[in-house]
């Protein structure tokens, strides 16, 4: 198991977070995912073995999000 902090600038209103969570709980290889409101800081566990970072940042960019690190 691997944890990916990354910045999702729209991940500080609840319609995003909840569009975010969705896809994110939906995807295979990842066990959970936190969102903080405040900075839109998100903490994904994932398994390495199915999803890279790269892979979490291309997903949550088809979505039409803006992610950092």
């Amino acid at each position: 198991m691997q944890t990916t902090t990354l910045y999702v600038k729209e991940a500080t209103s609840e319609g995003p977070i909840l569009n975010l969570e969705s896809i994110l709980l939906k995807t295979e290889g990842v066990e959970r995912a936190i969102i903080d409101v405040d900075d839109g800081e998100i903490k994904i566990d994932h398994s390495e073995d199915k999803l890279s970072p790269n892979q979490l940042i291309t997903l949550i960019e088809q979505y039409g999000l803006n992610v950092t690190k």
